[in-house]
């Protein structure tokens, strides 16, 4: 019964996971490109710099929702698994 129950949480809390390394790699490559197109400015600074610059932010501050998201989660199921266990404690006490 229990498990039925964490089932959803811990799909979520995978899922998120599985974004969190999406955004962590998306984060590396941009940091990459944008290396590259500091190194290359041989015409003058690159007009996509601040793009990437932009758009790392955009990401870091997306993982960190997503880290914050995690964190609320998982609360919440280690509360709802206690929950649980009280519940049949007091129902084997019956």
């Amino acid at each position: 019964m229990s498990k039925e129950q964490t089932r959803p949480s811990e799909s979520l809390v995978q899922e998120l996971l599985s974004e969190r390394r999406e955004l962590k790699v998306a984060v590396e490559r941009l940091k990459i490109e944008l290396e590259d197109a500091k190194a290359g400015g041989v015409g003058g600074p690159d007009p996509r710099v601040k793009e990437l610059q932009q758009e790392i932010e955009r990401l870091r501050y997306q993982l960190a929702s997503v880290r914050a998201e995690v964190t609320h989660l998982r609360e919440e199921r280690d509360q709802l698994k206690a929950g649980i266990e009280r519940a049949l404690d007091l129902l084997a006490e019956e």
